[in-house]
């Protein structure tokens, strides 16, 4: 397992939960002593254009420059995160803003850029796979996502709504050949959702490696969506990842 992170992700670029100071290091603090961490290159805007109008790439663009350069690299980060996952090194995206808010003209919930919806559509643009399984464990709806995929019939979105409807899409979709996960920590007791356990995001974790593994020649990669606790989101993100190493 690989982290996909730079140091700018640390920086305050919005007055959003998504951009407060310390929760980058709440991650990578947790992390940082257990797996290698890679550096991304921001997306080009062709890849932006995969899954977004021009008009909102030039809206973010001319309006909110600062952010641009840090949502590009972001969908950057999960870019390379997917790239690793297809040469057999699943991969974890430790950037912000999130993306699953984020439709092809427009954007709201702290994201910019769909990133997760960037690099599936960049590794099925290159041939690279077709039919992917996205699942995400936010706590809200991932609409921007659903909105851009709601007509591709090979990529299936499930937000996760219990473990048992986890089990449940899993079974349905073996025929996938990729599994890219929108990891959402809000959901924890802790946090906004007062729903999921720390164990539950290990038996999350677990559940999905073991899917991609079985069913998919191992690969799936993750981004980083929401959770706002910093005081449990990083023990969550490691236990999704201790998950992975099990499942």
């Amino acid at each position: 397992m690989k982290i996909v992170y730079h140091d700018i992700f640390r920086h305050v670029y919005d007055y959003d939960p998504a951009a407060a100071a310390g929760r980058m290091e709440a991650i990578a603090d947790e992390l940082k002593e257990l797996y290698e961490f890679v550096e991304p290159r921001p997306a080009e805007e062709d890849d932006l254009l995969l899954v977004h109008q021009k008009s909102h790439v030039d809206w973010v663009r001319t309006h909110y420059r600062h952010i641009y350069d840090i949502a590009s690299l972001a969908a950057g980060g999960a870019i390379k995160a997917a790239e690793l996952a297809v040469q057999g090194e699943p991969a974890f995206a430790l950037i912000r803003p999130p993306g699953h808010h984020a439709s092809p003209g427009s954007s709201w919930g702290f994201c910019w850029f769909n990133n997760v919806a960037v690099a599936v559509q960049k590794l099925r643009k290159n041939g690279i796979v077709d039919r992917v399984l996205i699942v995400d464990t936010d706590l809200h709806f991932g609409d921007g996502t659903d909105n851009i995929f709601k007509d591709v019939p090979e990529v299936f979105y499930y937000h996760l709504y219990s473990i048992d409807g986890l089990e449940k899409t899993l079974n349905y979709c073996r025929d996938r050949e990729l599994v890219a996960v929108s990891a959402g920590f809000d959901s924890h007791k802790n946090d906004w959702g007062y729903l999921l356990t720390t164990e539950d995001f290990k038996k999350i974790g677990r559940m999905i490696a073991g899917h991609a593994r079985n069913f998919c020649g191992g690969r799936f990669f993750t981004v980083l969506e929401g959770g706002y606790n910093h005081q449990v989101l990083g023990k969550n993100v490691r236990a999704l990842l201790e998950g992975y190493d099990l499942g």
